[in-house]
């Protein structure tokens, strides 16, 4: 997320928040909550849908963003170049998981902490096979060791 599409969604969240008395209160019902956070969800893939396919780096493509309830599922392709689909599975998952974690804890705090999750999926970009998904929690995020 760039940092315009970053500051678009903490204006809109807050002038969500700021204009509904109950979230003032702490007293915002579950199910109010929920549906909130979908309506958010769904206007983050409305707008990061604009510009996709974008090119990451040499390797990653960010080709798609969904909405899944409340989670915000991104589809990325990575080109493994002369590797095989399970050797990246094996050589890379760890190390790709804790950055890709520690990142999106950093980068996404605001959703995280509104009960809005994220969930990144890679895919080959030879083969179209999925190569990794990371569930990413406000959970997670605590359980992170710095």
């Amino acid at each position: 997320m760039n940092l315009k599409h970053i500051f678009f969604f903490v204006m809109f969240t807050q002038l969500l928040i700021a204009n509904d008395p109950m979230k003032q209160t702490g007293e915002f019902p579950l199910k109010e909550m929920q549906t909130q956070n979908q309506k958010i969800v769904k206007l983050v893939v409305d707008e990061l849908s604009k510009d996709l396919p974008k090119v990451i780096d040499a390797y990653t493509t960010f080709v798609d963003i969904q909405a899944n309830g409340s989670t915000l599922v991104y589809t990325f392709e990575i080109n493994t170049g002369s590797k095989s689909d399970e050797s990246v599975q094996k050589e890379d998952k760890q190390r790709m998981q804790e950055a890709v974690t520690r990142g999106v804890c950093r980068s996404s705090k605001r959703f995280l902490d509104a009960q809005i999750n994220i969930s990144y999926v890679y895919i080959s970009k030879k083969s179209k096979a999925k190569l990794f998904e990371f569930n990413i929690t406000q959970q997670k995020c605590l359980e992170i060791k710095n």
